[in-house]
């Protein structure tokens, strides 16, 4: 049993409650048109064993050469959560021996990684990130090559080897072992892909596996020294994370209770059966036999270096979110959602750049975004990148909302035609004759009609009935078949009511 409140997430066992600790490992795919070591491509897809080097494949005599793009994305990363960069850092071989990896060894960072100590600051609020916010802290960023994959489903008898991703460059991410609840395991893994995304250092798609995490979970007593942890490996989906976590915290109080002892291990996720399962025997560092790779220099940044890589980074999540609320005057609601993902901000700011006041026309465009065009996209399935309307057909249609050519009513039909004929929105307005009716001469005479129509409800109103107001406007506009300005019916009503009273 799971207690739940918004600081604190608590196991229920027999002897009382327990709390979780979690760590995430999580390992990100740099963006590189090449691999770590080699000139091989790293693009997704291709067929199995087509874009290995001599270099991925071990063969005898070929010697690493290091992709300075991937170093600048990972310093550039660093830089983005403020973490300390290493000047001086150093590649070690970690030597274990499977399948997918020819070497027999992997290239990686332990006792000298390229970015030490950084934060990130998460919410569990998704929508109010001004709301239960906590600073995780971020141990260490080193760089490694990925391994092979091997594939079972190949053959009834057989394991396939693909050596594409062999040599793919990642940037290994180590958080503190400050996550204590599931949810704060997925808003953690949300805001990393995000800086991510953002600064383009990683694409953070999980489902093809350039990005992933390793969980590490234990329990304890509140209060009580660190349990022996265990490693869930490979889980590439934030409600997986969570899903890992919850069964795992679980199972550990369950053996605690019963009279066993939790083993450090290595475990997988088999999400159909929502389990984990032991794979093998945890290993510590001295089992992998770390020693400096012999064919690598130790790598040495320069300021100036690190000075363009800072220089490189755009606004970031959190930034954006205070000046869109700040400068732009939007809720924190609306700041969060079209920040939370870096093509939302992008088609949100060219939208304003459409426009001439663009802080006039901001909170509208936002309300508009997160309500009307977000809808429509989910119901077709597509990303905001997809989209039928463009920003600048969007600030087309706000613009004739502003200016009263059109209704917020009559809005929805026209946006519904943009989605279907991807015309613009001033020839759907003139080609359907959906003009908005300004003019106070022909607004008067249908409130006429609707007086002399009505008069048993006039009577009604000038008693005292205050609430009929809004069934003359409803007539109005019904009569004026919605292209009337409400604006201008609400202000004539009104003396025309006042003066019949």
């Amino acid at each position: 049993m799971v207690s739940m409140t918004e600081s604190t997430y608590r196991i229920q066992g027999g002897t009382g409650e327990w709390e979780v600790v979690i760590g995430l490992e999580v390992h990100a795919q740099i963006t590189s048109n090449a691999k770590l070591f080699s000139g091989a491509s790293t693009e997704f897809g291709a067929e199995p064993n087509t874009q290995v080097s001599l270099v991925d494949a071990a063969m005898p005599g070929m010697l690493p050469v290091l992709n300075k793009e991937c170093v600048r994305q990972a310093v550039r990363t660093g830089l983005a959560i403020n973490a300390q960069i290493n000047k001086y850092s150093r590649f070690d071989r970690k030597n274990y021996f499977y399948a997918d990896l020819p070497q027999g060894y992997q290239i990686s960072q332990l006792y000298h990684p390229i970015v030490g100590e950084g934060k990130i600051e998460i919410s569990l609020d998704e929508k109010n990130p001004d709301a239960h916010g906590k600073t995780i802290g971020v141990e260490r960023i080193h760089i490694e090559q990925d391994a092979g994959k091997l594939m079972h489903d190949q053959h009834p008898t057989m394991s396939y080897v693909d050596l594409n991703r062999c040599g793919v460059a990642l940037m290994e991410i180590v958080s503190m072992p400050d996550l204590t609840s599931p949810k704060e395991a997925a808003a953690y893994v949300r805001k990393l892909r995000s800086i991510l995304r953002y600064i383009g250092s990683c694409d953070g798609n999980m489902e093809q596996g350039s990005m992933r995490a390793d969980v590490n979970v234990s329990v304890r007593k509140p209060g009580e020294k660190l349990g022996t942890r265990t490693e869930t490996k490979n889980v590439n989906s934030m409600r997986f994370i969570q899903q890992v976590i919850e069964y795992e915290a679980q199972r550990q109080v369950d053996v605690i209770e019963s009279g066993g002892e939790i083993v450090q291990e290595t475990r997988l996720f088999d999400p159909d059966r929502n389990e984990t399962r032991s794979m093998r025997s945890k290993e510590d560092a001295h089992d992998y036999r770390y020693f400096p790779d012999p064919d690598l220099l130790p790598l040495e940044l320069e300021d100036d270096f690190i000075f363009d890589c800072k220089a490189s980074l755009p606004e970031l999540p959190d930034e954006k979110r205070a000046r869109y609320k700040n400068v732009l005057g939007l809720s924190a609601y609306n700041a969060a959602v079209l920040t939370a993902e870096h093509e939302t901000a992008l088609w949100f700011e060219e939208l304003l750049e459409t426009t001439d006041k663009p802080e006039e026309i901001a909170s509208s465009a936002a309300n508009w975004l997160t309500s009307e065009l977000f809808g429509a996209l989910n119901k077709m399935g597509l990303s905001i990148e997809q989209s039928p309307v463009s920003p600048q057909q969007a600030a087309e249609l706000l613009g004739l909302i502003a200016d009263g050519t059109i209704s917020g009513k009559i809005a929805k039909q026209v946006f519904e035609i943009m989605l279907e004929t991807g015309d613009g929105a001033t020839k759907i307005v003139e080609e359907k004759g959906l003009k908005q009716e300004s003019d106070t001469g022909a607004i008067e005479k249908v409130i006429a009609d609707v007086m002399a129509s009505n008069e048993d409800k006039v009577a009604q109103y000038r008693g005292g009935k205050d609430k009929l107001f809004g069934f003359f406007v409803g007539q109005t506009m019904k009569a004026m078949q919605g292209k009337a300005n409400p604006q201008v019916v609400n202000e004539l009503l009104k003396k025309v009511l006042g003066d019949a009273g």
